[in-house]
């Protein structure tokens, strides 16, 4: 009840609308965003970079509304990439489709996509195609593919471990050579599209780990800053790594080659653990003000995020 709550107020316009004049919320959410504009984000990948950390960059939005819209979007994501080079920061990109225009015009936002991958081959730089929730996933996997298709190779995909048919995705999509970033999953989702208890959700990710990390020993990528590796474990569950880094020993994966991903703000002693030990870390670094729905499913995914929202709250 708790989780579904605040998913439904991540898409709720109401609740965006009063939490966002709320100091004290903006406050609270810089723990998880890198301020509003590009700058304050170069300035945290640095951070990272020093630290051993690598980063993917996610300029914030989702859901647009005009072509205008979706074109300035892909837009800032062009006039960001060379912003990487000039600042001697390394990072990898993250994008979503419903940014780009998806939900006006399927060609609209293959269009953008394809020019934000091209120009991001030009520096070396992966674009991951960030998942959403249930409806748009075939459509996430036709620009993929269509992309592909196209001889664009510097794309990536996520997998979500509470949808029923990842599993069947992740067989499909491995064999087609696809980099991917599992997670649990952040949307509010029926029971007929994805696992409704959190057992069951955390038993696909681990066989979605094996079957990832089966994949990687085949094309064994060591993670760079600016592409990570086939094998991406984005949690931030302590089970979920011990089990990812059991099985990639067991089969001989290198440590290079098994990336685990974390968000800024969470369990940042885990995440230097992780360097310490010899795996590549890499932090997802969004960024921009459109930050309410991110921020609010940060807060569904962890009691513990919720507490600190609170403590924000009653601190004025």
């Amino acid at each position: 009840m708790f989780r579904a709550s605040l998913l439904y107020l991540s898409q709720a316009t109401w609740a965006r609308r009063l939490v966002t004049d709320w100091r004290f919320a903006r406050r609270a959410a810089s723990r998880f965003i890198a301020g509003d504009t590009l700058e304050e984000a170069l300035e945290t990948i640095r951070t990272l970079n020093d630290e051993g950390m690598f980063v993917t960059v996610d300029h914030l939005g989702e859901n647009v509304f005009t072509a205008e819209e979706a074109i300035s979007a892909a837009d800032y994501y062009l006039e960001s990439l060379p912003r990487f080079e000039e600042s001697g920061v390394e990072a990898s990109i993250s994008v979503k489709i419903t940014q780009m225009g998806l939900n006006i015009d399927f060609n609209l936002c293959l269009d953008n996509m394809r020019r934000i991958a091209l120009r991001a081959a030009e520096f070396g730089i992966m674009v991951r195609i960030d998942i959403e929730d249930s409806p748009v996933v075939d459509l996430t996997w036709q620009i993929y593919r269509t992309l592909r298709a196209e001889g664009v190779t510097n794309v990536g995909l996520a997998i979500q471990s509470y949808l029923y048919r990842s599993e069947e995705d992740a067989l499909a999509l491995v064999n087609e050579g696809a980099h991917f970033r599992l997670c649990k999953g952040a949307y509010k989702e029926p029971a007929d599209v994805a696992f409704p208890h959190k057992a069951d959700v955390d038993a696909n990710f681990d066989r979605l780990t094996k079957i990832l990390i089966d994949a990687a020993l085949v094309d064994s990528i060591v993670s760079t800053g600016k592409v990570p590796p086939v094998t991406a474990i984005a949690t931030h569950d302590i089970k979920r790594i011990d089990f990812a880094r059991d099985y990639a020993k067991k089969v001989g994966l290198p440590k290079g080659a098994l990336e685990f991903q974390m968000l800024l703000g969470i369990r940042k002693g885990l995440q230097q653990s992780l360097i310490d030990e010899g795996y590549p870390v890499r932090i997802y670094v969004p960024h921009g003000t459109e930050w309410y729905p991110y921020f609010t499913r940060r807060l569904a995914e962890r009691p513990a995020n919720l507490w600190f929202f609170l403590s924000n709250f009653f601190r004025g």
